[in-house]
């Protein structure tokens, strides 16, 4: 769970990054393969939007008590 808005851009850095390299891998890899490949990585990009999402909708105070 993201606490503050440092973890926040850190987590938004990451999604980023996995992002691109779904985009190499859906370039580089065989169609057969690539559900495979990107399994992993489409579940680690959700799972950390899904923080993002809740912190960003939390309210400001709830965020700024926590860290």
């Amino acid at each position: 769970m993201i606490q503050n808005d440092q973890e926040l851009a850190v987590t938004r850095e990451r999604i980023s990054y996995f992002l691109d390299l779904l985009a190499r891998l859906r370039v580089s890899s065989r169609p057969e393969e690539l559900p495979f490949v990107t399994s992993g990585y489409r579940a680690e990009v959700e799972r950390m939007q899904r923080e993002v999402l809740d912190y960003l909708t939390r309210p400001a105070q709830a965020t700024a008590k926590a860290g």
